[in-house]
């Protein structure tokens, strides 16, 4: 069994991948498919796989693709494919390793690379949020002030509640008092 990093492995070759212009998705599909199946051998340093199995993690539908990505998935050095031509028995797949480092990993393309030592604080647009909650509250005062007038006579109307705070809600509650 190898020491593999599951997100450094992941890291590598998604990298790698972003080189390569001759993988298309279902390269990379499978790819992923057989690192899942290689993640439930335990990092093997081979295992047999069998096809259906292989197609169905990888979501690829047709034989003759599944064939064509994992010979030139081979070829290209991203795995080693040995077809065992019986169905009973399964093919066997190597994988190879592409998180070789076992320090930390860097994104190299960051600029100022470890200068600093704190966690990376994101800013949140104060002044909008500040703006718009004023913007509520001050229709929520509104609306608290406002009295119902009748728009035709221009005359306060009753409200429809006799006691307006039958629950409590407005001062500090009795729990012992009943509602």
């Amino acid at each position: 069994m190898e020491d593999i990093n599951y997100i450094k492995h992941l890291n590598g070759v998604f990298a790698q991948f972003s080189k390569d212009n001759r993988l298309n998705p279902t390269h990379i599909s499978l790819y992923i498919g057989l690192f899942q199946l290689w993640n439930f051998n335990y990092f093997m340093e081979e295992f047999y796989i069998n096809r259906e199995e292989a197609m169905a993690f990888s979501k690829i539908g047709s034989k003759s693709t599944y064939h064509r990505c994992i010979r030139e998935l081979s070829h290209w050095n991203y795995i080693r494919y040995i077809p065992s031509h019986n169905p009973f028995k399964g093919s066997r797949i190597k994988m190879f390793n592409f998180g070789t480092t076992n320090g930390q990993a860097m994104d190299w393309n960051s600029p100022k690379l470890g200068t600093s030592i704190g966690q990376a604080l994101v800013s949140i647009n104060k002044p909008l949020q500040k703006k718009k909650n004023q913007i509520n509250i001050d229709k929520q005062k509104n609306h608290k002030n406002s009295s119902f007038q009748d728009e035709e006579n221009g005359t306060k109307q009753k409200t429809t509640v006799p006691y307006g705070d039958n629950l409590k809600t407005r001062r500090e509650k009795d729990y012992n008092e009943p509602l």
